[in-house]
Order: structure tokens, then C-alpha cells, then sequence
């Protein structure tokens, strides 16, 4: 059960489901079609040493693995076209997990971009970045800290510039945040935000209590995630006014698609059962005039 102040690394609640994602990725960067290519992927998975049972060939499209990582391709490849087409040299990313972006991505040169997550997470992933000898296509600067803590001061402290625009991610954190720890991300964000700074965000507005209750979903998770209950890991707490809508409210120019039309646009159409869980799912950037 999750509380207020929990703690994990990469093998264990949240952070087991960034390995899950990186799975995903590597999956997808398998497909002959594939929508995103994540070399570094597998690497992560490979150092865990926990999840032998992902399929190395994504050709079963009934699998469960195979299925997720369909979706994780789509929300990858909307999240990489988001971020480098924000026109900015200075880029975070929120709960950053096993995001490969700073290594693979073509950035403009003087680029920065900020990773946070928690101490252990980021630990794992520095040890395999070192360890591969992986160069950066940008300068990559990470920054220990839980976003349900002061980010902000942690994040200033590292270099971040608040009078340069920038460019934000919030992929796959939303429904494990508590209702008011994600108010109080936006309005954060919002703070450090000058004009022609741009945010792209995953989000389920009040979705999130009925995805973690879907059998399907449900069993997916557990067999993935050896978690007795997926419920465990949300804060399926109802959401006062969803991101978009604050989003506007505050001034931001929104352009939001459900993920089962970005799927249908890249000619990947979703999997029928993450198409009845997910598909309704919100993908989303936002531009500070």
C-alpha cells in the first residue's frame, strides 16, 4: 500500500514499473515497424536481472508484454516529438525512471536535460550509463529528489535556468501521485515557467480508479509486475479539475489527443484490451504563450 512518503528502487513498487516501461521499449525497438528506437532499453532490463519472463520477440501480439510495449511506443514516439519539436535547449523530466531521452534523442547543441527521481532510481541508472560507457547526445544533469518533496529548490540548485523556456515531461506519473501532490506539481511547473516553455503530459483525469479496477489490466500487472494488487500502487483519488483544463485555465495552449487516435494516426492501432483500459488515456503538450 502506498503512503505518503515511500521510497522504492528500481526493483520495487514504482520503480518496478520503469523497468516495466523500459521492457516495453525494448520490445518495440525490436518491431520491423517499430515507432521508437531505444537502444539502451534492453541494457536496463538486462542489469535488473528480474523480469526473465519479457519475450525477446515481439511478434506474439497477444502477449501481455507485447501488448504494453505497443502502447509504450506510441506514448514514446508522442512524448519524443513533443519534446524536440518544443523548440527549447533546456528539458526535464518529472519522475524520469528509465527514460533513455538524454542518450538517444537528437538534441540541439547546448541542450540540458534534468532528470529527477528518487536516489535509488537514478543510482541504478547511473551505474548502467557508466558502466556501457554511453556517451549523452545532450548534457544529461540528474537531481535526487521525490516530487512529492521540494523539487523545485533541488532543481534550481542543480543549474536550472527559471528565465530560460523549458521544456517538461510528465510521462507515466500522474495516477501515482496524490490528488494534491499533482495540483501542486502544476503549479510548480507553471511557476517555473517562462513564455515559449512547453509541457507534455500523460494523463487520465478520472479514469484512473476504473483502470486500476479492470480485471484485465489488473492481471496484466500482476503477471508483469509480481504485484499482488496494481490498485496498490495508484492514488486513485478523485482529481479536482484535470491538467488540460488547468492547464487552460492558467493560459497554456493545449493540444490533446485520447491515445487510441495518436495509436490510429501512427497506423498502430492499439490492442483491444489496452484499447478498453487505456485508450481513453490523454496525451497531451502545452505551450506558454
Amino acid at each position: 500500500m502506498r503512503t505518503a512518503d515511500d521510497q522504492w528502487d528500481i526493483t520495487s513498487s514504482v520503480g518496478a514499473t520503469a523497468l516495466a516501461v523500459a521492457a516495453g521499449r525494448a520490445l518495440e525497438t525490436r518491431r520491423a515497424d517499430r515507432l521508437v528506437d531505444d537502444p539502451y532499453a534492453q541494457r536496463f532490463v538486462d542489469a535488473a536481472g528480474t523480469l526473465s519472463a519479457v519475450p525477446r520477440d515481439p511478434g506474439d501480439a497477444a502477449d501481455p508484454w507485447v501488448v504494453q510495449a505497443g502502447y509504450q511506443g506510441v506514448r514514446s514516439r508522442f512524448f519524443d516529438e513533443a519534446l524536440t519539436g518544443a523548440g527549447t535547449t533546456q528539458v526535464v523530466l518529472l519522475a524520469a525512471g528509465l527514460d533513455a531521452r538524454a542518450l538517444r534523442l537528437p538534441w540541439p547543441a547546448g541542450t540540458t536535460v534534468f532528470e529527477i527521481d528518487q536516489q535509488k532510481v537514478l543510482d541504478f541508472k547511473d551505474g548502467v550509463v557508466a558502466e556501457a560507457g554511453i556517451t549523452p547526445t545532450a548534457r544529461r544533469v540528474t537531481v535526487p529528489v521525490d516530487l512529492r518533496h521540494d523539487w523545485p529548490a533541488a532543481l534550481t540548485a542543480a543549474g536550472f535556468a527559471p528565465d530560460r523556456p523549458t521544456a517538461w515531461l510528465a510521462e507515466g506519473l500522474l495516477p501515482y501521485l496524490p490528488a494534491d501532490a499533482e495540483q501542486l506539481l502544476f503549479e510548480r511547473v507553471h511557476a517555473l515557467s517562462v513564455p515559449g516553455s512547453r509541457i507534455a503530459v500523460e494523463h487520465f483525469g478520472d479514469q484512473v480508479e476504473r483502470i486500476a479496477d479492470d480485471p484485465s489490466f489488473r492481471e496484466a500487472a500482476q503477471e508483469m509486475l509480481h504485484t499482488t494488487d496494481v490498485r496498490e500502487l495508484f492514488f486513485a483519488e478523485p482529481r479536482a479539475e484535470s491538467c488540460d483544463d488547468w492547464l487552460r485555465r492558467h493560459g497554456w495552449t493545449v493540444t490533446a489527443r485520447p491515445v487510441r487516435e495518436v495509436a490510429a494516426g501512427y497506423g498502430r492501432p492499439l490492442h483491444d484490451t489496452v484499447t478498453d483500459t487505456l485508450g481513453s488515456a490523454t496525451l497531451l503538450w502545452a505551450d506558454r504563450p
